[in-house]
């Protein structure tokens, strides 16, 4: 088997697993040429770790990317030299009098110019930080490794956002929730004594994207993990993901106190509970000098929290938080909450509960809100608790892990998602707040702006159990460091970089990421329909009315009944669209202008309701899953045109996991048209 390169010859293709994900460094191709002009020499000045790591990437980079090695640091420079430095360690740095443009990208922002010193032509990345200059780097080889020139460079920049952190569902005992490509990364029972290769490759990959940091255990945390013992095995993390610049967080369990201290009570405004956390803190912090924080659940499916006893959610997160503002730690305090004492529809709670607490938060938590209201849906409309904070940070999370998108058996890239809830426009302060400035704190001032997302990678040589999984994580990096990438931008650079840059096989693949979430929406649940399934979130579940709770069922959500079907949260309904702002609030309300994507989220209809199509609502229904299930088709024929120019064995892993989408888009729309055509 051959494939063509971006110069149309043909070499043998060699299979791969998957591991090396968007960090192959592949030949170029055409472009390889004219960088080994550019590129001869590599200087990297400092002697830390970080330095080390740079050093060491640039040269395997170029090497594998060029065919041949460069020149490893020299006393003195010559045409061609790539610089990579900061005003602390380089002189070089210093005298070349860009001070207040390093000033200006921050502590982990870059410059990567084209410039001359003592006559010669060179490229030099420049960074206050060792962090911001490892950036820098994984940048420039970005641009080769996607073909880009490289000769007249002239790049600033700084990330939009401060918290960049992955999210891990991670047990204690191995296994994952939501997690759908084997086991746990983390081998508790050989840390902190053996140390996986794999943890290293983890944070060079987090940090080619400009993630700064790691949540390592389950939201619904095991209160083991602030025990002395295991507190050890995360700081032997800690100190291997130091240098790539990702810190540790852990969630913390809010019982912890009683359950982990042995105290009577973990009451918030009990000083003895109070006094745990601190000495926790200080004992974390005598450990893992630079440890992020917690992230907390509370009250929350089971999980305890300050509501327990008698407390509010910002009583509960100060005590956290007042431990550990000596040590500059923040708390994440999640707003996944839906007490059914607060409201009958589960999509107005969280913001019923948080609104009424604004201002009360100490400055270093933050309330980290999904991105919709429910959770994690297909399509939801942004939650309306972004923009209504005022005085309290507020921060996104996102969920690549595709819980209720296909888990990792169907194609589904979600840069397209995560920009449309990015670009929505909250309103807030008028017309151009979207969720994506208010998450950089450019619509009310913010101590903490940032994004997560819950992100499972498992012992699965391909790290995500999809390969095209993998693009989600990338994409995640990539638009919490700019929020405003273009999904297109993103999907082309990853497929670049994981598969090829031959231009046929990039446009194809790089259409299929773009209709790939709009094709999942269609063959499961179009037009405003959410939470169709069941238990495991994945399988179609329209008549499931069974369940611990009724908001744990299908038949909450949608209320098909013989004249209509659709959740009615309009004015006239049950009030939910005036959690939203004016004219956001307006738009939704009026069942003539709200998109038809959020129809049934908003408004219950006839079933005979006459579409913009001019299909009443039954046809355009039966049509959005038919095409559904046509396009999934499609794209499984389009990746099997691809067999020539993808490896074999990643091409034909690919091609099982579209064959099983095929089938499961079809069992979509037959029992969802069969339960609701009765």
């Amino acid at each position: 088997m051959t494939a063509g390169d971006a110069t149309g010859s043909q070499t043998p293709l060699k299979d791969e697993d998957g591991s090396q994900l968007w960090l192959r460094y592949a030949s170029p191709g055409r472009a390889a040429k004219s960088y080994r002009r550019i590129v001869r020499q590599i200087h990297v000045d400092g002697s830390s770790a970080t330095s080390g790591i740079i050093r060491d990437e640039l040269h395997a980079a170029i090497a594998s990317m060029l065919g041949r090695a460069v020149l490893r640091n020299q006393n003195g420079f010559q045409a061609g030299a790539l610089l990579v430095g900061t005003p602390t360690h380089s002189a070089w740095v210093r005298d070349l009098n860009w001070m207040g443009d390093l000033r200006a990208v921050g502590d982990e922002g870059y410059l990567i110019r084209s410039s001359t010193i003592a006559n010669h032509r060179v490229t030099v990345i420049a960074a206050n930080t060792e962090t911001g200059a490892l950036y820098g780097t994984f940048h420039f080889l970005r641009l080769m490794q996607t073909g880009q020139p490289i000769g007249r460079l002239d790049i600033a920049e700084r990330p939009s956002l401060q918290v960049r952190l992955m999210n891990h569902w991670d047990n204690l005992n191995g296994t994952i929730e939501r997690g759908y490509a084997g086991r746990s990364l983390w081998q508790w029972n050989e840390l902190p004594e053996k140390l996986n290769a794999r943890y290293t490759d983890y944070a060079r990959a987090c940090a080619s994207v400009g993630i700064n940091g790691a949540v390592i255990n389950n939201v619904n945390a095991d209160v083991r993990v602030l025990s002395p013992e295991y507190l050890r095995k995360a700081a032997a993390l800690a100190d291997l993901w130091r240098p790539f610049g990702v810190r540790m967080y852990l969630s913390a369990n809010f019982a912890a106190p009683v359950r982990l201290g042995g105290l009577s009570t973990a009451d918030p405004l009990d000083r003895k509970v109070a006094d745990w956390w601190k000495a926790k803190a200080d004992e974390i912090y005598g450990l893992i000098p630079d440890f992020g924080g917690f992230l907390v659940k509370a009250n929350s499916e089971g999980q305890p929290g300050p509501k327990t006893y008698g407390r509010t959610h910002a009583q509960g997160a100060n005590v956290l938080a007042d431990a550990l503002a000596p040590h500059k730690g923040m708390v994440m305090w999640r707003a996944f909450v839906y007490d059914e004492d607060v409201d009958p529809d589960r999509a107005k709670r969280a913001y019923l509960e948080f609104t009424r607490l604004d201002g009360q938060f100490r400055p270093n938590v933050a309330v980290q809100v999904k991105n919709g209201p429910i959770d994690f849906q297909p399509r939801e409309p942004f939650h309306p608790l972004f923009g209504a904070m005022k005085q309290t940070p507020v921060i996104a999370e996102i969920q690549a892990t595709q819980e209720y998108l296909g888990q990792a058996k169907h194609l589904v890239y979600l840069g397209t998602m995560w920009k449309e809830f990015l670009d929505s426009d909250t309103c807030a302060e008028g017309r151009g707040s979207t969720v994506a400035k208010v998450l950089a704190g450019q619509v009310h001032p913010s101590r903490i702006t940032g994004m997560v997302s819950v992100t499972n990678p498992g012992l699965d040589a391909n790290w995500c159990g999809h390969h095209f999984s993998q693009s989600n994580w990338y994409a995640f990096g990539r638009l919490a460091w700019n929020p405003e990438l273009s999904a297109a931008e993103i999907a082309g650079e990853w497929t670049r970089m994981t598969f090829t840059n031959d231009e046929k096989a990039v446009a194809a693949i790089r259409d299929m990421m773009m209709s790939s979430r709009e094709t999942f929406v269609d063959y499961t649940m179009p037009l405003g329909l959410h939470h169709l399934i069941g238990g495991d979130h994945y399988a179609p579940m329209p008549w499931n009315d069974r369940a611990p709770r009724a908001d744990w069922t299908a038949t909450y959500y949608h209320q098909a009944s013989a004249d209509g079907i659709g959740f009615d949260r309009t004015r006239s309904g049950n009030g939910a669209v005036e959690q939203y702002r004016p004219p956001v609030c307006e738009l939704f309300d009026d069942i003539e202008r709200c998109p038809e994507k959020y129809l049934l989220w908003f408004h219950r209809c006839g079933w005979d309701y006459r579409m913009k199509s001019g299909r009443t609502l039954w046809e355009e229904l039966c049509a959005k899953y038919f095409a559904g299930a046509q396009q999934a088709a499609e794209m499984r024929d389009r990746w099997q045109s691809l067999h020539r120019i993808i490896d074999a064995r990643r091409h034909g892993e690919v091609a099982k996991r579209l064959a099983i989408q095929v089938a499961d888009s079809a069992a979509w729309r037959d029992r969802i048209l069969e339960y609701f055509g009765r």
